[in-house]
Parts: structure tokens; sequence; C-alpha cells
């Protein structure tokens, strides 16, 4: 892949010009974009074009119409260079950094075998959307709030924008990650994925990236995009993925009412 091609696509297609998701909708405008939930419960700056001069600004005018959760998402070819200090000064705190990574889905070995005894399944029903936040649940601790949502939402549409799929162990839902399906971009993008800490280390985590894979690869999609944390970053590295820019979340926790 010429990796900064692929980035200018990534910015271009998955940052400036987005295709809203269930549940969200996208606002773009001259100095940034966000994307923005339903009855404005949330929001996730996404992309921004600013310079020293309009940097503070804008910050500051985001900030004051956002009453919910903000998320500013910077990249590490974001300009101006300072801005992590000009977002830590209106209020905003970083979390743990990621890597973007991408992969031509033409260059993974799909499919990737299933360890023995571990079947996946894509989430059909309630049941299984409950199997995967419990899942997160048990690998990180937490569930993002609008995840089990959106997975719901998608399961009554044709073609589905989101599949989520579970890994079993017998009757035990071991681990699970979703896959969205970004229409009108050449990108399809990995989400969620976690395994419960008594199953890594033995293949579940790279073999439901690959069934993810298949799922983008049979419905047209060029590229596979994911913000990696460090654990997974060599597991996908190995796979096939390749690493384009860093990214950290810097968020703001709501006005109380």
């Amino acid at each position: 892949m010429q990796l900064p091609d692929v980035l200018a696509a990534f910015d271009e297609q998955m940052r400036r010009r987005p295709v809203a998701g269930v549940g969200e909708r996208a606002e773009v405008g001259e100095r940034l974009t966000r994307l923005v939930g339903t009855q404005s419960a949330w929001t996730t700056v996404v992309w921004s074009d600013l310079s020293e001069a309009d940097a503070d600004r804008v910050i500051a005018a985001e900030v004051a119409r956002s009453e919910g959760p903000l998320e500013w998402k910077l990249y590490s070819h974001d300009r101006p260079a300072d801005l992590p200090d000009r977002l830590r000064a209106a209020g905003l705190r970083p979390e743990p950094a990621e890597t973007v990574m991408v992969a031509d889905l033409a260059d993974l070995q799909l499919p990737v075998p299933t360890p023995g005894g571990v079947r996946l399944t894509t989430v059909e029903d309630d049941a299984g959307v409950e199997a995967m936040t419990d899942v997160h649940r048990g690998a990180f601790g937490t569930v993002h709030a609008g995840s089990g949502t959106a997975v719901r939402a998608a399961l009554q549409l044709h073609p589905r924008p989101i599949e989520a799929v579970v890994a079993w162990a017998g009757d035990v839902p071991v681990s699970a990650g979703r896959v969205e399906f970004h229409e009108g971009t050449g990108f399809a993008s990995l989400w969620g994925g976690g395994t419960l800490p008594a199953w890594r280390g033995r293949g579940v985590f790279r073999a439901l990236v690959g069934h993810r894979a298949v799922l983008a690869r049979d419905r047209g999609f060029r590229w596979l995009q994911v913000d990696a944390l460090p654990a997974s970053r060599p597991i996908l590295q190995r796979m096939g993925f390749h690493p384009v820019a860093e990214t950290t979340p810097w968020v703001r926790e709501p006005r109380s009412r």
C-alpha cells in the first residue's frame, strides 16, 4: 500500500466527510466535522483544519455548544502542533492513545482459522447483543452506552450497516466485536474487539478480526481500518495491517444541569 495515499483517503472519506452511522448525524463545517448522537446526547469532533490564529476560538465554540459528553479525536498529523495544549486549556483531558491501522483486504490471508472448541457467530437477535455486551464488560470493565443500541437498530436494516460477531466456547461468550460498513467509501472499520482475560493468547482475537474482515471483503470494501490499543497492535501487524497515524481521544464530561 502507498500509506500516504491511504491516509489521505482516510482523512477525506472517514473524517472530513464521514458517513453517519446508526443513531448519529454528521455535521460538516468549514473548520471542523462532528458526529452528533441522537437528540444531541453526545458529540465527537472527527476532523479539524485549524490554525494558530483560530484554534482557540473554534475549540471554545465547540465546548460551549456541547452540553453532553464531548470527544475530540486528535490525530498525530493535525495542526496546529500545539493543539493538545489548547484542548487541555479548554478543559478536555486525554485518554490512552491508539494507533490507526489499515489493511488492504486483498492482501490479508483469509479466512483465519478458528481455535479448537471455539465457534464464531454473527449477532442476529437481542440475546446476541447481550452476549456481546457481557463480553465487553468482562474484557474492558465497562460498556459503551451506544454500542448495544446501534447493533440492535442495525438488525432491522438491510443491508446492515453494522455486523456484530461473538466467539463462543461452548455456551460461554469469550470474545466479541463489530464491523461497520461505511457505504460510499472504500473503508470498513473494526470496533470493540475484546476477549475475556482467560481466553487471551489462544488465537481467538485473531480469528475474530479475520471473520469480520471476510464480511467486509464480501461487501466489496477495499480497506479495513481499526484504532488499535498497544495489546492488539502486534497481532494486527502480523496479520497485514499497517500503522498510518496515532489518535488520542480528548474528552470532556457533560456539564451538570
